[in-house]
């Protein structure tokens, strides 16, 4: 099959879906492979680097030809109605928020997965790009926290005195959680966490951090965090308005699939906070966990700095690249097994496949899709 790997929109990110190495690999399996024209750039990637490997150097506009597209983030209106009919689309969608995409794609008969429908079990997180791009960015917001704040994390004994130890809270203990938590104690950091799901507090004091829990009979446990009642949330602000005033740092990461991301600091809690005190809003880009949070921007409130980065992949975008492309490479690599037994990919029947295929032949196959 001819595959084209095409350049993100670079003033948002700076990845690449397809690296050099990837792309051998699947020269090797037989296949052509198109990269578009500095697709790699950003994330440090040259497109010698891809030539070297065989790989063809390509425009924009050779994505008619392709028989498979890879990208990270959903493909323009433009680039869609490009397509040849029965082209395969794999990248992330946003299929709650891309209704015109995936309009286009079932009148155009386009194949289409969402690698953000990856199941998170053992058998997919050789594919899981949410689980290895969250990780990632748990340990930068952990790095940058520490960039920005104006005092040290580690307990410092000095000859002129005593410099304590910072104190560092992260609220959702997720994977972008546990790594942001694990990289601030390495760092030397006094660390917490919170999360709505009380089955995480025994990897969160695995790590060495304190598992804040907030007084309430109801509970939650799964993969992902769910939106809580009111009740709860009361019961959660309070213990906030308790532990804030203490923190230097907090990183919060909190986000429900195909939802606004929770509000859990209000304004007047970010008043309760120290002068000079930071917040790293990992979930700007869908609204953000505090009230004050003005996605892509750095905004002060009464000394407090919140900080919110339009993709803080962008800052580790070599090592995000590497592990993406080798994310897609495992599933690109499943479904073609599994088209070699069914050449009707909607007839796959494979949980993977099935849960990450959102159209196919004209049609809505995924029942997690409603466009009315």
């Amino acid at each position: 099959m001819k595959l084209i790997a095409l350049m993100e929109n670079q003033e948002i990110d700076s990845r690449v879906s397809i690296t050099p190495d990837i792309a051998k690999k699947l020269i090797d399996l037989g296949h052509e492979v198109l990269v578009e024209k500095d697709a790699g750039q950003g994330a440090g990637f040259s497109d010698l680097e891809y030539e070297k490997y065989g790989v063809k150097i390509a425009e924009r506009t050779n994505i008619s030809e392709a028989d498979v597209a890879f990208s990270i983030n959903p493909l323009a209106i433009k680039d869609i109605k490009k397509l040849k009919k029965n082209a395969i689309v794999i990248s992330n969608q946003e299929p709650f928020q891309r209704n015109e995409n995936i309009s286009l794609f079932k009148e155009r008969e386009i194949t289409s997965f969402a690698l953000e429908f990856i199941p998170r079990t053992t058998r997919a997180q050789y594919m899981d790009v949410l689980s290895s791009q969250a990780s990632l960015a748990g340990y930068k917001a952990a790095i940058e926290a520490a960039h920005i704040l104006n005092r040290g994390l580690p307990l410092m004994i000095t000859t002129a005195g005593t410099v304590p130890a910072a104190k560092v809270l992260v609220m959702g203990a997720g994977v972008a959680g546990l790594q942001a938590i694990a990289t601030a104690k390495r760092l030397g950091a006094i660390v917490g966490a919170s999360d709505v799901r009380a089955s995480v507090k025994e990897q969160v004091e695995s790590l060495g951090a304190k598992f804040i829990e907030v007084e309430s009979s109801e509970k939650t446990d799964g993969v992902y965090a769910k939106e809580m009642s009111d009740e709860y949330k009361k019961a959660q602000e309070a213990k906030l308005r308790s532990v804030l005033p203490n923190q230097d740092i907090v990183i919060t990461t909190a986000q429900i699939p195909g939802k606004r991301a929770p509000i859990i600091i209000k304004s007047d809690m970010v008043a309760l906070m120290k002068s000079g005190s930071i917040i790293i809003d990992l979930a700007s880009k869908t609204g953000g966990n505090c009230e004050n949070t003005e996605p892509g921007k750095t905004v002060e409130v009464n000394g407090v700095k919140i900080v919110a980065f339009d993709n803080i992949l962008n800052l580790i975008a070599y090592d995000a690249s590497r592990l993406f492309a080798k994310n897609i490479f495992s599933f690109f690599e499943l479904l073609t097994q599994q088209m070699e037994k069914q050449k009707n990919i909607s007839n796959i029947d494979d949980e993977i496949i099935k849960a990450t295929l959102l159209t196919c032949e004209g049609k809505i196959i995924s029942g997690r899709i409603n466009l009315n």
